[in-house]
């Protein structure tokens, strides 16, 4: 057939062919899409930003012979027992339900062996899962499946999570094709049943509330383990606030792309501020309150190389998280299941359908033959090489800029491409010394 540009066709901007697709789609089954992957619209993102390297008037570090650290410490606010990391990159929270028991413990496994954290997820913890992660984060969600004190305990720090990137402001799901037995017994649900999740939590209805939360995990871990609060880049520079007051030693934000959480595509694409929007309004509310540096900042959505690890800190996060690179670091996408993606309808490098549980990768599915796939400790060594690269990356860029540590990188090493993301970072447009809204 004839390619229709060539006939004079024209493609409309607004009703363009996956605008259409969306249309028929509802029309022909009266239904939402459901997809994880995070958002597929183009929203300034680090790759906007460039480093400004030493040359004359600044000077770079070696980098065979002057060190450049990248250990950091998370949680020692309040906590008589805060985490110290080797490197700034953790796992992001990724439920068992969400993810087979290979994956988590692949994930626990790789995060070890560089010495970083993992993070539970929603319907609790998993022997492997605490078996294999030295550091382990338990999150406490809305939908408190799974929830269980002695794991508190057991944990390394409590992640209160009250909004995600993907869908701040509306709740979880994990469709019944996901909901196996060991799954529904973990989560006191029937097997085989839709779970939805709410989108707030059942016993507080605001910050105050959240205080006296945050009060109660203290008293059942002794004061030991540090407390996160986790929230969706929306009205961020409030909700730090807020979240400082109630008492989190520590403040996650996860901007738009995360992709993990499959929820509704209107969700993933209009919910939700971009990760490079929101990391300046938390620094901000920090700095205002004069804890910035001391309550720790970890900042994830889209992360994907060490150069976005490198420009979340210099803008100010004292750590990062990753969720749907670790997964692709597992094997998730991988060419070699490429005839079986097309068997389900996608394609390697397209598969979004998280939900589904029909991952021919193993990794986000609760079918045995397909987790079987997946060797957990090949799983394992592959998220510690990943790492180990976003790390090293890292800090090669932090030793251009003349750092001999990454959290001592700041928004002066930065420039940006275009004035979206200059205004949006608070840092020049390259070659000026403008910052929109900030006056010449």
């Amino acid at each position: 057939m004839k390619d229709p540009s060539e006939r004079g066709l024209r493609e409309s901007a607004t009703f363009d062919r996956a605008s259409i697709a969306a249309i028929q789609h509802a029309a022909r089954t009266g239904v939402y899409d459901i997809r994880g992957w995070g958002a597929k619209r183009a929203v300034p993102h680090f790759d906007d930003l460039l480093f400004l390297g030493a040359s004359m008037s600044r000077y770079p570090l070696e980098g065979y012979r002057e060190r450049c650290d990248t250990d950091v410490v998370l949680g020692d606010r309040h906590a008589t027992r805060p985490l110290h990391l080797d490197i700034p990159v953790t796992i992001a929270g990724m439920s068992f339900g969400a993810l087979s028991a290979q994956a988590k413990e692949a994930l626990g496994r790789g995060a070890s062996e560089v010495g970083t954290s993992t993070t539970t997820g929603d319907g609790g913890m998993t022997d492997e899962e605490r078996g294999e992660s030295k550091t382990l984060v338990y999150q406490l969600l809305p939908s408190r499946y799974g929830m269980n004190p002695a794991h508190l305990r057991a944990a390394d720090a409590i992640e209160v999570v009250l909004g995600q990137g993907a869908k701040p402001g509306g709740g979880g799901m994990l469709l019944g094709q996901k909901i196996s037995d060991r799954v529904a017994e973990m989560r006191t649900l029937p097997p085989g049943i839709d779970q939805r999740s709410a989108c707030r939590h059942p016993d507080w209805t605001g910050p105050d509330d959240l205080a006296i939360k945050i009060g109660e995990l203290r008293e059942i871990t002794d004061w030991e383990k540090p407390v996160y609060v986790k929230v969706g880049a929306t009205r961020t520079y409030y909700d730090v606030k807020l979240a400082v007051a109630a008492g989190a030693d520590v403040v996650v934000v996860d901007g738009m792309q995360g992709g993990t959480a499959a929820t509704q595509e209107v969700f993933i694409e209009h919910v939700g501020i971009p990760t490079l929007a929101a990391i300046p309004q938390a620094v901000q509310a920090l700095q205002e309150l004069g804890l910035h540096r001391k309550v720790q900042l970890i900042v994830s959505g889209g992360i994907r190389t060490g150069a976005d690890v490198a420009k979340a800190m210099a803008l100010g996060a004292d750590a990062v998280a990753i969720g749907t690179a670790a997964l692709v670091a597992l094997g998730d996408n991988d060419p070699q299941y490429a005839a079986e993606y097309e068997a389900i309808g996608s394609a390697a490098g397209y598969y979004d359908d998280f939900q589904d549980g029909r991952d021919p990768a193993g990794i986000t599915t609760q079918d045995p033959e397909l987790a079987a796939r997946l060797d957990p400790v090949e799983g394992g060594r592959r998220v510690a090489n990943y790492l180990r690269v976003l790390t090293m990356e890292a800090q090669t860029l932090a030793r251009a800029c003349g750092k001999a540590h990454v959290l001592h990188l700041e928004p002066e090493d930065l420039v940006a491409l275009t004035i979206e993301a200059a205004a949006m970072a608070r840092v020049p447009l390259a070659g000026t010394s403008w910052i929109p809204g900030q006056g010449f």
